[in-house]
């Protein structure tokens, strides 16, 4: 029987954001929506572990987990995060205005990252991005194309410190996966039919 485990993971597609509404405690999420040209994505932990010592050894080892933090790099930042997502506005002529009061959102993220024998995907429940940082450079002999980048702290969720999960496809479990962009998924989900 052929190895069906990934050996190896790469890249980033398929990448969603869903509204976080958080009301007496509860936290529901929005419709997912999907933010296109996806360029990478790095995620560092955040946290400490503190090691405890007693005996002459490691008596004890207590970890802090934050979440991660990272880097979310983007060929152009879509007016639907930086509006529904980052507070900005948009006139009645279409254009969209930054301002020093707008109220940014939290959300869950979910992409699609490829792996030599299945794809995986993923969804951070509770994350915040900063403003987007703009990279644009003069047009040489070869177009460069410019990017945005934002750093997302994707943070234990406050109902139930759940930070991230993934899931790869199998025979059991391939309606789940296949509807996994429809909403946030959440653990042990069945797809109603």
């Amino acid at each position: 029987m052929p190895d069906t485990n990934n050996k190896i993971l790469y890249g980033i597609e398929k990448c969603y954001v869903a509204k976080i509404t958080e009301t007496d405690g509860e936290i529901t999420y929005g419709t997912p929506f999907e933010v296109k040209g996806a360029r990478g994505l790095n995620m560092d932990p955040q946290g400490e572990t503190t090691k405890v010592y007693a005996d002459n050894i490691v008596y004890y080892i207590a970890n802090s987990n934050q979440g991660y933090e990272g880097d979310l790099v983007l060929l152009i930042t879509p007016e639907q995060f930086l509006t529904e997502i980052l507070g900005q506005t948009k006139d009645t002529n279409g254009a969209v205005f930054e301002n020093a009061d707008d109220k940014q959102a939290r959300f869950a993220l979910m992409f699609e990252g490829k792996g030599d024998a299945k794809a995986r995907r993923w969804v951070f429940f509770d994350c915040t991005a900063t403003r987007p940082s703009r990279e644009n450079n003069t047009q040489e002999e070869s177009l460069e194309a410019g990017e945005d980048t934002m750093t997302i702290t994707m943070s234990p969720r406050s109902t139930d410190k759940a930070v991230k999960a993934y899931i790869e496809p199998n025979e059991t479990n391939q309606d789940v996966y296949d509807a996994f962009f429809d909403k946030v998924y959440e653990k042990n989900a069945v797809v109603s039919v």
